[in-house]
């Protein structure tokens, strides 16, 4: 078991180094056939920086089947490396869920500036039509929607079927309230900055009640990971201790019981 353990880890550790800085080899030599006869080509960063590079690039996830192949070197197991492996998927769709809510986060921002922006405008006594345009200019709250929104400004079109297509966007919907006050603003008469105004203040204060929430709930879930991690510190306490707890727990029968059992309580709990 020890052996397969130290090939495992050999083998891990060189599809690690291929994949942080064998990309390079295709750019390199692109480099050397464009530099010409004469022409003189840097060597490039050097292998540490490559490195770190490659560390950056590969997502977080990945953390996991390392630390299992450590675990399993180390308890003369492949049982961590397998649950390492299986926590990939899982990991990932963690990770791809907090980007999706921080690009969520960041839409709102902007499409509560280009309220702002755009009340600005309108305020300032240009027609609404040119201040979307130049608000829109210098926010991105449209996001993907932007080139159709902005043609029907700029040509006449439907301005409020535009804002509510741009509203289907993922952190875009304070845009459906956009397009209502362009809608009643065009249809009636009423003043769009006003409206605007009180649109930018209701979202403002959305955004800063899920913040207040993310604050409350903060103290919970910072005492939840420091719980969860306390298996972990009993490994390392008896570690130091000497006992050898990994080779207690991985390789015996008694030893996963234990383990699967305090798996079970702990995701329970």
């Amino acid at each position: 078991m020890g052996e397969v353990s130290t090939g495992a880890v050999l083998v891990c550790a060189g599809a690690a180094v291929w994949l942080s800085v064998g990309w390079r080899s295709g750019a390199r030599r692109a480099e050397l056939l464009l530099a010409g006869a004469g022409g003189a080509v840097g060597t490039g960063p050097p292998v540490w920086r490559r490195l770190a590079g490659g560390a950056r690039r590969l997502g977080s996830e990945w953390w996991s089947p390392a630390a299992g192949l450590g675990l399993a070197a180390l308890g003369a197991s492949v049982l961590p490396l397998v649950l390492g492996a299986a926590g990939v998927p899982l990991l990932r769709r963690v990770r791809l869920a907090r980007e999706t809510r921080r690009a969520r986060e960041c839409r709102g921002d902007a499409v509560i500036a280009l309220c702002a922006a755009l009340a600005g405008e309108v305020r300032a006594g240009r027609q609404p039509g040119e201040a979307l345009l130049r608000a829109a200019r210098d926010f991105e709250g449209l996001g993907e929607a932007q080139p159709a929104v902005l043609a029907a400004a700029r040509f006449g079109g439907d301005v409020p079927g535009a804002l509510a297509g741009a509203a289907r966007q993922p952190g875009a919907e304070g845009l459906l309230g956009l397009a209502a006050c362009w809608r009643v603003a065009v249809d009636r008469g009423a003043g769009l900055a006003a409206g605007l105004e009180r649109l930018e203040a209701a979202l403002r204060a959305e955004r800063d009640q899920r913040a207040d929430l993310r604050a409350q709930l903060a103290g919970a879930r910072s005492t939840t990971v420091m719980l969860a991690g306390l298996p972990a510190l009993g490994l390392l306490l008896g570690t130091a201790l000497g006992s050898d707890p990994l080779h207690v727990l991985l390789p015996t029968g008694p030893g996963l019981g234990c383990l699967v059992i305090g798996g079970l309580l702990e995701g329970v709990g």
